[in-house]
């Protein structure tokens, strides 16, 4: 058995798309909502949130957001990231 310790898993999800109001976060098209990706650390999802924010600097309604999924699977785990 090896002796390293793996980190916690504690996913998150990056997801975007055309928000109806700037400020906002009711998208515009469900339909059209893009999900990036599912991520085990908030290290990896920021990196695809950043990526996914800049290719899309030009449109203001456009936003992509990070779903902290290890919160809402888990809500009584206490786990801040």
């Amino acid at each position: 058995m090896p002796d390293t310790v793996t980190a916690k898993q504690l996913l998150h999800l990056v997801l975007g798309g055309e928000l109806t109001e700037l400020g906002g976060s009711e998208f515009k098209d469900l339909d059209k909502v893009e999900m990036v990706g599912v991520y085990p650390n908030y290290a990896t999802a920021h990196a695809a949130w950043k990526a996914k924010a800049q290719q899309t600097v030009d449109n203001a309604h456009m936003r992509y957001f990070i779903v902290h999924l290890h919160r809402l699977l888990d809500p009584d785990s206490g786990a801040k990231s």
